[in-house]
């Protein structure tokens, strides 16, 4: 009976990803067109890598996509008749409404900033109150678990704190969004990994919004990467794709928080680390890119060429090997910080992790210093 349930929700999540990928690969090249006609382009400028006109509306099909797809798949099994499936989903529907509710705010900032544009400050009031949506379903980070020889937290600190964490993530996959099919990629990789950790931990339901989350990503980064812009067949997921994809994930990210105490998690698995370790990289190359803007006077808040994928491109890579070597340190990071999490300290292994990613960075400026000696030319500041 067990296995016959365990395989129901496969095929549940399966069909989410299916109706997902169906759904955009409909719908962004209809946007393409519409960008096109219309003149909706991301224009070039000495910031940024590509050539030619691109639109960047590509985020638009994201949410829709997302909530037709889990709708969908909810209203078949409900009207089956599935019991299990409506425990399941009452259980979780208080956090997925106000997921919902918080999404619907960033999606609708995201496409105004990609139409007109929008001040950072006024997206950072988004993004609180998104935050705030987020607390107050009772999806927070009550339990440090031992990072950072913590545990449980006053219940006004771990509001604080979630919201910032919040505020952090989608921002952080906004600004990771340099290079073709960066942030796509590093967020497929996060989602699936969330929705194999939410299987296992019996939260299908939440498996299935990753999964949904997933499958959007998948016709976008074939067009992303793999479009022709001569042929008008390239789109950016733009803030709308960025900030919509970023509050997903990181409403994930809590959400293995805060549902998976230590003793019951899979395999012992501590819940930090998996809450943590899909977005490592994201999260470590924001915190490295505000300290630097600070350090040499900048306004933090205002976009640059200071990324990790800027240095690799500095360095002379093309565009794809830096993608492909950032996604492999992604998969890397993910699958030794799991393995090693049930037999390390949490505060030596997140050391570790940090120490390995300062000294690559470290690394990769002396490298690139080499390089502009040689060409007697400025390739990265």
């Amino acid at each position: 009976m067990t296995e016959q349930i365990t395989s129901y929700w496969i095929e549940s999540a399966l069909l989410t990803f299916a109706v997902s990928i169906l759904i955009t690969g409909i719908l962004i090249p209809k946007i393409i067109l519409i960008a096109f006609r219309k003149q909706l382009f991301d224009q070039p400028d000495e910031r940024k890598i590509h050539r030619g006109v691109v639109p960047r509306l590509g985020g638009i099909a994201f949410f829709p996509a997302i909530l037709f797809s889990v709708a969908l798949v909810a209203g078949i099994n409900l009207r089956g008749g599935n019991e299990y499936f409506a425990l399941a989903l009452e259980e979780c529907a208080i956090p997925l409404l106000f997921e919902v509710c918080a999404v619907i705010l960033l999606y609708l900032v995201g496409i105004a900033d990609d139409l007109i544009g929008v001040r950072y400050r006024a997206k950072f009031v988004v993004q609180i109150i998104s935050g705030i949506l987020i607390v107050s379903s009772g999806m927070y980070i009550g339990n440090f678990y031992g990072l950072l020889w913590l545990d449980e937290i006053p219940m006004w600190l771990s509001w604080m704190f979630t919201i910032l964490v919040i505020v952090g993530i989608v921002n952080a996959i906004n600004l990771i969004d340099g290079i073709d099919g960066l942030a796509s990629g590093l967020s497929a990789i996060a989602l699936i990994t969330y929705t194999i950790v939410f299987f296992q931990g019996g939260q299908y339901i939440f498996a299935m919004l990753a999964a949904g989350a997933a499958g959007t990503l998948v016709p976008f980064f074939y067009y992303n990467v793999f479009g022709d812009p001569g042929r008008q067949k390239k789109i950016f997921m733009g803030d709308t794709g960025s900030l919509t994809t970023g509050l997903i994930l990181v409403f994930c990210s809590i959400a293995v928080v805060a549902l998976y105490p230590v003793s019951t998690h899979p395999y012992a698995y501590n819940p930090v680390v998996i809450a943590v370790c899909p977005l490592m990289i994201p999260a470590f190359d924001v915190v490295r890119v505000y300290f630097h803007r600070i350090r040499c006077h900048r306004n933090p808040f205002l976009p640059d060429k200071g990324h990790i994928h800027h240095k690799l491109l500095a360095l002379g890579m093309k565009q794809s090997s830096a993608l492909l070597f950032i996604l492999l340190a992604s998969a890397i990071f993910i699958g030794c910080n799991v393995m090693l999490s049930p037999y390390t300290n949490l505060n030596l292994l997140f050391g570790a992790d940090i120490v390995v990613w300062t000294l690559a960075n470290i690394l990769l400026t002396k490298a690139i210093r080499r390089r502009e000696k040689r060409l007697g030319v400025t390739l990265y500041e």
